[in-house]
């Protein structure tokens, strides 16, 4: 194993002093809850996040992003008898009905329609059976781990189930893709085979919550009241998931501000070249980070937040195109990386910027 030359950069000075409670958390009502940022996964607030727990129509969004992938939205849908005849709720499809795969997305998004979700499943998966299987291919591939999916609409089965943290991975998944977010945050929708427009059963989205910008709803006897929604605000996305939650509206809410107050976008790393001195030789460093880093961080984390970039010892201009990466610890503990790559413009290609930000860092070391 080839030894590795480590230099410690710090952002900011650790202020011993400074008390390590955290911030007061809010109250929810529900059993399990979690709120993430959107773009890198980190958690916020969770409460028993990886309990597994019945969750009811919030399976749909599973069902959605699967539909959406599939690349079959505009083909027609011939509804069956089982699709027809699903039990709850219905955007009320009749048996040998035509109508687009897309028009079938919506109604399972917006009314939660169970028909809707079967015939999305037998089309796209060429059965029941098919989709699950589709469905439990795609928990696996995302990282949910403790997550079962029986069928594509969340009806009560004991192994059907997820926790608040497998939601919000794949609801952080589902967001990725265009076509669902413009799906989840509409608040009605008017299908080509209908006389009148689908509302949005998501309060959050059609009244309470200005910042909303979608999410699905979901409830039975069994599994209480589920809810997902996402919200933006100042530059960030929040995710937000509670399972048998008796005041779910207030709890998102809730969340969404404590996020949206206590947190803020911070961009720890810059693209561009950088210097580094080596701890152990005193040798100056240069590379090419190809990426910002931005992390959502509290005014406290900010002055605790510190860097350290670890190099190979292989020469910046051999062939070997990544030299070490950056990592930034928070209380001990990894929240971020950053590659860093070989300089590829040599000493005689470089422009004279290039040329005197090296050797300004030359004489006087990292900045």
């Amino acid at each position: 194993m080839k030894r590795l030359l480590i230099v410690m950069t710090s952002i900011s000075l650790i202020f011993l002093f400074i008390p390590q409670n955290a911030l007061a958390k809010p109250n929810v009502s529900a059993h399990n809850a979690i709120l993430m940022e959107q773009s890198t996964g980190r958690v916020l607030y969770e409460k028993s996040a990886n309990e597994k727990r019945l969750i009811a129509s919030i399976t749909k969004i599973m069902t959605a992003i699967i539909a959406i992938e599939s690349g079959k939205l505009d083909e027609m849908v011939t509804v069956s008898k089982e699709a027809a005849y699903t039990e709850g709720s219905s955007i009320y499809l009749k048996e040998g009905e035509k109508i687009k795969l897309k028009d079938l997305v919506y109604g399972l998004m917006l009314r939660s329609g169970n028909d809707a979700a079967v015939a999305i499943a037998e089309h796209v998966g060429g059965s029941l059976e098919g989709f699950s299987f589709l469905m439990n291919e795609k928990a696996t591939w995302l990282g949910m781990d403790h997550s079962h999916f029986d069928n594509p609409h969340g009806l009560d089965s004991v192994t059907h189930y997820s926790t608040a943290y497998d939601m919000a991975l794949l609801t952080r998944h589902a967001m990725e893709n265009d076509i669902f977010k413009e799906i989840s945050s509409s608040t009605s929708y008017k299908a080509e085979s209908r006389k009148y427009a689908w509302g949005n059963k998501n309060k959050l989205l059609t009244q309470y919550y200005n910042h909303s910008t979608g999410g699905k709803t979901g409830f039975t006897r069994a599994a209480g009241r589920t809810l997902v929604s996402t919200a933006e605000k100042d530059g960030m996305e929040l995710i937000v998931v509670t399972l048998n939650a008796p005041d779910d509206w207030k709890d998102h809410m809730r969340l969404f501000e404590w996020g949206f107050e206590n947190y803020n976008m911070i961009n720890i790393q810059e693209n561009g070249l950088e210097s580094y001195r080596l701890t152990e030789t005193g040798e100056i460093k240069t590379g090419y980070v190809k990426e910002n880093v931005t992390m959502p961080l509290t005014d406290l984390e900010k002055e605790r937040l510190h860097s350290t970039a670890y190099f190979t010892t292989l020469e910046p201009y051999s062939d070997k195109e990544i030299i070490g990466k950056k990592v930034f610890t928070l209380n001990e503990k990894n929240i971020a990386e950053a590659l860093i790559y070989r300089n590829h413009l040599k000493e005689d290609k470089r422009s004279m910027i290039e040329t005197v930000f090296y050797l300004i860092h030359k004489m006087v070391g990292v900045l």
